[in-house]
């Protein structure tokens, strides 16, 4: 198999909304993906085929009015959310592994982008390298009403940061040997511009042009969940999972990813909620692709609510 990207999570929920990160780090490299270790892919991947088993009949009928009156409840209140102005998250998100993430880092710390073919020399290095592990890159994300965001992470010692103003984007990924200021794709702008509020989809959902629909119970990870469809204003189709007893979402679906010459459908596990402030906040977030076995965590260390943000933390970096 050709895996010509370094895997990134591609949407990051950890503050309730969704933030595409797989757009700033895409460093080519041949090698083959690695199968998934860790004991929790197990529920995160089977092709995310927790609906295909029978769902308890135990749950109780609610509509969905009052599946998100108690899901915003559950996250902290409508009125708490309503009060953040201002998200700060930090962490570490997995990279992936092996041969190809090896290659990459070390062409990344020469300096080099990703169009250069690898020397015999890199290679060796690659190979010395302790390719076999998951590599953890350390990322911090800021978000501001109405829908401004930024987001760093460390590769190889160099920071990649991607801004969104509200209206227009940008990255740095010089770990490509891009140190230009580069601007967002349309695709890229279409998808901060439907990302929508950082309290996400469900709150005030109708004051956002939102639509939902309940489309049934299923199981999430051995536990019912009533699967919402939500339509925004803009068109828009997602997928969010309520689980049944804690009214928590504990799985979204995320932005399609297009690997391998397809589009494939991409799931997001939330699990791990703590208080902050009020807020209920997932701190682990499993990350699975359509028909890939590989899943990739997103640990959250700290987490700030209303924290002082300037609006020129937001503006188009400089190069």
């Amino acid at each position: 198999m050709k895996y010509s990207r370094v895997f990134l999570p591609s949407v990051l929920l950890s503050l309730g909304l969704s933030f595409a990160l797989g757009t700033m780090v895409s460093a080519a490299a041949d090698g083959k993906a690695a199968e998934a270790k860790a004991p929790g892919a197990k529920a995160a991947v089977a092709n995310a085929a927790d609906g295909k088993t029978a769902a308890s009949s135990s749950v109780a009928r609610l509509t969905v009015a009052q599946i998100v009156e108690k899901h915003v409840a559950a996250r902290g209140g409508l009125e708490a959310w309503r009060a953040v102005q201002a998200l700060s998250a930090s962490g570490k998100l997995d990279a992936g592994g092996g041969d190809s993430l090896a290659r990459s880092m070390s062409a990344a710390r020469a300096g080099r982008g990703s169009s250069r073919r690898m020397t015999p020399a890199d290679a060796a290095a690659a190979g010395k390298s302790d390719a076999g592990k998951q590599v953890q890159l350390p990322f911090v994300l800021e978000m501001k009403r109405p829908n401004k965001s930024r987001v760093e992470v460390e590769f190889a010692g160099k920071t990649a940061v991607q801004v969104y103003d509200g209206t227009h984007g940008w990255k740095v990924r010089p770990f490509l040997n891009r140190n230009d200021v580069e601007p967002f794709t349309a695709d890229e702008a279409k998808a901060e511009a439907d990302r929508g509020a950082l309290d996400g989809p469900l709150v005030d959902f109708a004051a956002k042009g939102s639509k939902l629909a309940l489309e049934g119970v299923e199981p999430v990870e051995g536990k019912d969940a009533y699967k919402l469809k939500i339509t925004t204003s803009s068109g828009q189709v997602k997928h969010v999972w309520i689980d049944a007893n804690s009214f928590l979402d504990v799985k979204v679906e995320g932005t399609p990813r297009r690997m391998d010459g397809r589009i494939r459908t991409v799931w997001i596990y939330q699990r791990d909620f703590r208080p902050v402030q009020g807020l209920m906040m997932p701190f682990v977030l499993e990350t699975a692709v359509e028909g890939y076995r590989e899943t990739h965590k997103m640990v959250i260390e700290k987490v700030a609510v209303n924290p002082k943000l300037e609006d020129t933390l937001f503006a188009k970096p400089k190069a």
